[in-house]
């Protein structure tokens, strides 16, 4: 299944009162992580980066998904093109992209109010904090696919217990935002995210930006740490599966919404 482009942007950014607002604006693929949506947060990161009068930036979406994971329609599920090759190129990209997560000298508070899964979990592991309300649901879904957290992980393990993180890396079943809280995925589970998030805010704009960037650098410098030490492993482990025949068979599977091969029948 083939789901149409569309010309307006995928992520969009507005800067007021000390904070610039980045928004992932992509609908009709559920916010999935596709090239261009790399493209344009990284861009707006950037930017938030580059103009001295924002203090931090707020990462939220649009509809009820704030994040469905990696567009497989890119990623070799309804492509000819050789899925290694795809995966290796993706996951370039995605890595990059959570090292800006973390190297971004400006907070980055998550506001979540719908449904993370797979790719989006390491988004939201990438942020410094991360605020969901109730509408929120999140899993990782990767090996239902039989693929792997390969790249995510390394901004997912060091949120959640070890525990946690050996039920639901492995199981795929979803979770809802108090358990997320409970296990360290998120910071606050809140009725009202955008309440909450503006009362975070509030709190950030009583530190300095020299005081916020160098507080960072401690929060983000293991992590960081894993990326050079692990990065590279993770990157041709995730190639390895996406050109591996389960993966072919789970991402089939899910285009012609069916069950694969190896789970029971519906």
């Amino acid at each position: 299944m083939t789901v149409p482009e569309t010309s307006a942007p995928y992520v969009r950014s507005e800067v007021a009162g000390g904070f610039a607002t980045v928004t992932l604006d992509s609908p009709h693929n559920r916010n999935a992580i596709s090239s261009r949506l790399v493209g344009e947060l990284r861009q707006a990161l950037a930017d938030a980066a580059a103009d001295d009068s924002v203090r931090a930036v707020v990462l939220t979406h649009t509809g009820g998904t704030f994040c469905a994971g990696a567009d497989l329609s890119e990623a070799g599920g309804a492509s000819d093109a050789d899925p290694a090759e795809l995966a290796a190129g993706r996951t370039a990209q995605m890595t990059e992209l959570l090292r800006e997560f973390l190297e971004l000298p400006k907070p980055i508070v998550a506001r979540i109010d719908g449904h993370v899964r797979a790719g989006g979990m390491g988004l939201v592991g990438a942020c410094d904090i991360a605020i969901a309300g109730p509408s929120s649901t999140f899993a990782l879904t990767e090996a239902r696919l039989g693929l792997a957290a390969s790249i995510i992980s390394l901004t997912v393990l060091p949120r959640m217990t070890s525990r946690a993180a050996g039920r639901y890396f492995l199981t795929g079943e979803k979770f809802g935002p108090a358990e997320a809280e409970r296990l360290g995925l998120i910071t606050i589970a809140s009725e009202d995210a955008a309440v909450t998030v503006a009362e975070v805010c509030a709190e950030l704009a009583l530190a300095s930006p020299q005081g916020l960037a160098e507080s960072k650098r401690l929060t983000t410098a293991r992590m960081l740490a894993d990326f050079d030490r692990y990065g590279e492993e993770l990157a041709a482990q995730s190639a390895r599966l996406f050109g591996s025949p389960e993966a072919v068979e789970g991402m089939t599977a899910f285009f012609q919404r069916r069950p694969p091969a190896w789970a029971p029948s519906e």
